[in-house]
């Protein structure tokens, strides 16, 4: 007779992902508020909006993922931090418009289903929700087999926020002489990583537990360093701080993003030698030879988010940043675009 053949033989074993759920559902109650209904488990994640501070309240949203970071997370053998570089990506994408995040659904798929790997993954995600003050109130385990090499996985993820119509941040109120303010990252946060890992595992011929004595550590903790994430600090200068623009520094860098919420008869400038980028920004240059314009467009170099602020505002701004223990630095300001001018971004050093 002919074999009878089964799921769990194809490579999806649905008793073992059944565990996994009732293992996140634990590790999502640490997140939950007062809004969260139901639990993990669900076909979705009910989540009871409190609109008593609203007028008009506007849903702000954002999806991402962590790109090739995830390979620095496979080669050390360490799971539990980039779920924390996954919430970063998407909420500090909706903090910009002064939303506050809600919650948050995480995807990850896997060849073969790790339980302790997903667990550890999942584990860093509600790290990042509890940071980020929102929910994990739902999302998605998927096993794939022969989709993915051993011990390789993708995640994704997606947040959602809110923000009272008159109260969105969406640069129309930037004028001339606004100056801007730096905000330090942590890192390299989860952009550039194909660069980076081109850099120092060919170029350099490191390995990822080689230690670098000007970052004084090996190169794969500095790579692995969570990305940071902005929404308490936003949330403290919003509620008495003008702040009238905010640049999430994605891909694309500094030249690329800032211009994304300025007013079209307005272009920035910017002077890269106001702010002392962290040594790995430094060591990769070096490493690979790589030409400023490049630098900017691909990496943060120590920059993870811009606010844009009437010059009269820049101190107060300052040295709120600094009580919450935060590096920042005016890096350049809002100057008129003439109809005949085509760059919207100047460096000014």
């Amino acid at each position: 007779m002919k074999k009878s053949l089964t799921y769990a033989g194809a490579g999806v074993d649905i008793n073992k992902a059944n565990k996994l759920v009732e293992s996140i559902k634990n590790i999502a109650k640490k997140t939950y508020n007062s809004s969260v209904m139901g639990e993990i488990g669900g076909f979705g994640g009910l989540f009871s909006l409190n609109l008593s501070n609203y007028e008009k309240p506007v849903l702000v949203s954002s999806t991402d993922g962590v790109g090739t970071k995830l390979k620095i997370a496979f080669m050390m053998n360490k799971h539990d931090t980039i779920g924390i570089d996954l919430v970063g990506m998407c909420v500090n994408d909706i903090i910009v418009n002064g939303a506050k995040p809600l919650f948050f659904l995480d995807y990850l798929s896997m060849g073969n289903l790790d339980n302790k790997i997903a667990e550890k993954i999942v584990d860093g995600v509600a790290k990042g929700c509890k940071i980020a003050n929102c929910a994990l109130i739902g999302g998605e385990t998927a096993e794939m087999p022969g989709l993915y090499q051993p011990g390789e996985y993708d995640l994704a993820g997606f947040a959602v926020g809110m923000v009272d119509n008159s109260k969105i941040i969406d640069g129309s109120e930037i004028r001339v002489g606004h100056n801007l303010i730096g905000i330090a990252s942590s890192g390299l946060h989860s952009n550039g990583y194909s660069l980076a890992r081109k850099i120092c595992f060919e170029e350099l011929d490191l390995k990822i537990d080689s230690y670098v004595p000007e970052l004084k550590k090996t190169i794969g903790e500095e790579l692995l360093k969570p990305t940071k994430i902005y929404t308490n600090i936003i949330e403290s200068m919003l509620k008495d701080l003008p702040i009238h623009g905010i640049a999430h520094i994605t891909g694309g860098g500094i030249p690329e993003n800032i211009i994304r919420v300025i007013p079209d008869t307005c272009k920035i400038e910017v002077n890269s030698k106001s702010w002392e980028p962290p040594p790995i920004f430094h060591f990769l240059q070096q490493g690979g030879n790589v030409v400023k314009d490049e630098m900017f467009r691909t990496f943060y170099n120590g920059i993870g988010l811009v606010v844009a602020v009437p010059e009269k505002a820049s101190q107060d701004v300052l040295e709120r940043l600094l009580v919450m223990n935060e590096k920042a630095y005016i890096i350049g300001r809002v100057s008129e675009c003439k109809k005949s001018e085509k760059d919207k971004f100047v460096w000014i050093d």
